[in-house]
């Protein structure tokens, strides 16, 4: 835990601007929107299991 503190506190902007370059670079600008859009997609669609859980679960629990 300790040395993901460190490291998450090492985070500043220069290295966001650096990743963000290397990213550009390696999926050019046409591909990054489409990367996004499916990133986005999935992040719902964990949440939406998530929450299906958590309902089957206090179904459960009643």
């Amino acid at each position: 835990m300790f040395t993901l503190n460190i490291f998450l506190g090492m985070v500043g902007a220069p290295q966001i601007i650096l990743i963000a370059v290397v990213v550009l670079l390696m999926f050019g600008g046409k591909k990054i929107p489409e990367l996004m859009k499916g990133l986005g997609q999935g992040l719902k669609e964990f949440k939406n299991a998530t929450n299906e859980v958590e309902k089957t679960q206090k179904k459960v629990s009643e």
